[in-house]
């Protein structure tokens, strides 16, 4: 090669490095969004991230952008929405639940992944553990298993004659087993028979109400997943006509017209997951930033949705809720 040709070549690599390196500074971060399901039933969680991120000082579309996903969100949809947002070569994946979190895991080992909640991340192998998740996955995740048996004693108190209880679930979660076996630990201590229903789709609710009112199931509880939240309205609707009295794993569900429901608080959590985000884009690694756990819990009880099953809180019951729907 030509000393002159050689020469012109180096001043222009070293230009083309100069020129990047010139350019990272005033590079808008971009925030991949991997929500579990349709973003119309969660618009109030992504906007309890988007206040995390405004006040931590991000304006959306200044210094900050979100990639939602494009075309509808079905859980069958979520490993090619992931590789997409891969492909885009995205900062950060924000992935909400097990089923989303398991898709951007196998689709990318590098691109950070913060989990603004996801159904006990260590036993269903999310991160190695709370202190030190490693890998690429950080962010906060529910205590679900521990809350099932804690919901189940409260059931019992609203329904002390209780001695036959369905269990909704959706088998294919990895966030079930954990629940499911916290569960029946107390179910056993308690003298209550489980009745489960399992649920793959939307079309397989109408079936298991159907077979509670048969089996004569005197109570409802459902196990955390993110296909039972998407169809909330459905579930409640299908536990009122049942007659059944229900305890659920999201405050949403009540906002829904269901009875009860204790759980975490998730928008707080939500906002929370703007801070994790705001760290790896700060230069830290998400193998180092500790998984945090709900430091929020409500009790919510709905006297309109007792009153239209005949229900009657006792009064023991309502002292503790934190909030009563009259």
């Amino acid at each position: 090669m030509n000393r002159n040709l050689l020469w012109l070549l180096t001043i222009f690599l070293l230009a083309s490095v100069h020129l990047a390196w010139a350019q990272q500074p005033g590079k808008v971060p971009r925030i991949g969004i991997l929500p579990p399901g349709p973003i119309s039933e969660r618009v109030h969680l992504w906007e309890a991230f988007r206040q995390g991120l405004r006040k931590l000082g991000y304006v959306e579309g200044q210094n900050i952008i979100l990639v939602f996903p494009s075309g509808e969100v079905k859980p069958e949809r979520l490993p090619h929405l992931a590789a997409e947002l891969v492909s885009l070569k995205v900062d950060v994946i924000v992935a909400a639940a097990i089923v989303a979190v398991q898709a951007a895991k196998e689709a990318t080992k590098t691109i950070p992944i913060v989990m603004p909640v996801a159904s006990d991340a260590v036993e269903t192998g999310l991160v190695a553990s709370l202190a030190r998740p490693g890998g690429n996955i950080t962010g906060l995740t529910l205590i679900s298993s521990q809350l099932s048996g804690k919901r189940l004693e409260l059931l019992k108190e609203v329904v002390p004659r209780l001695s036959r209880l369905a269990v909704l679930s959706n088998p294919t979660s990895a966030a079930v087993p954990p629940q499911m076996r916290e569960t029946e630990v107390t179910a056993r201590a308690l003298g209550v028979q489980l009745q489960p229903l399992e649920v793959r789709g939307p079309d397989d609710f109408e079936r298991v109400f159907q077979a509670a009112t048969k089996e004569r199931a005197g109570a409802l509880i459902t196990l955390d997943d993110a296909l039972l939240f998407t169809q909330r309205t459905r579930i409640v609707k299908l536990a009122a006509k049942s007659r059944l009295p229900a305890i659920y794993g999201f405050r949403e569900f009540v906002d829904a017209g269901g009875l009860m429901s204790y759980a975490a608080n998730t928008s707080d959590m939500y906002r929370r997951a703007a801070a994790f985000v705001d760290k790896i884009l700060k230069g830290a690694k998400p193998a180092d930033l500790p998984v945090e756990q709900p430091t929020k819990f409500e009790f919510v009880i709905n006297l309109k949705a007792a009153k239209q099953i005949g229900l009657t809180i006792p009064p023991n019951v309502l002292t503790r809720g934190d909030k009563v729907i009259k």
